[in-house]
């Protein structure tokens, strides 16, 4: 069996067997031959050791190649410069923010952007804080009506119990409000 150590995404040859060299650990029983494409001593020397036939294959260089390069060198450059000059300003946004204070940036597509969009995050963070406390507050203000309301009750339940007690009528100790005043309003029935 012969097997193929590469690291290629496509182009595979649906007869051959590949290996991806990156996940390599150990040889592989049963192989005859090796293939290995790129420099990937290790796993070279792991086959050779175990008296494998290894066949090295280099990887094809790929070059980039900017048409006309000289004559628009001064055009690259000032690109360069103004790439460079928005990263500055970007990072000048993200420094502002991580210190607690953002400026607006003089110049710089991406960082004005950016400036504007942390900005809008700004105001809808304090519009939720501002809901967050008016709801607090009215939370706050429905805590004490409801205990005013329960400490009302209280009394109007002691009342109705007094007047039960002295009709000399018997009722539950865990009695409801509503039950209480049934017995009360059964009073002068009786």
């Amino acid at each position: 069996m012969e097997l193929i150590y590469s690291t290629q995404s496509s182009g595979f040859d649906p007869e051959k067997r590949y290996r991806n060299p990156e996940h390599f650990e150990r040889p592989e029983a049963g192989v005859t031959g090796v293939v290995v494409v790129g420099d990937w001593p290790n796993v070279v020397d792991a086959y050779e050791n175990v008296g494998v036939e290894v066949t090295l294959k280099e990887v094809e260089q790929r070059l980039v190649l900017v048409a006309g390069a000289d004559s628009n060198q001064a055009e690259l450059v000032e690109l360069i410069g103004t790439l460079r000059a928005e990263s500055d300003t970007v990072r000048a946004v993200i420094d502002g923010l991580e210190a607690g204070e953002i400026e607006k940036p003089e110049c710089g597509e991406l960082a004005t952007r950016l400036y504007h969009a942390l900005d809008h995050i700004h105001v809808k963070v304090d519009e939720l804080a501002s809901s967050r406390d008016s709801l607090a507050s009215e939370n706050e203000k429905l805590r004490d009506e409801i205990e005013s309301l329960k400490a009302g009750e209280v009394q109007e339940v002691e009342a109705l119990k007094a007047k039960l007690e002295a009709a000399g009528v018997t009722y539950r100790a865990n009695a409801s409000k509503e039950s209480l005043e049934k017995l009360v309003a059964d009073l002068p029935k009786a």
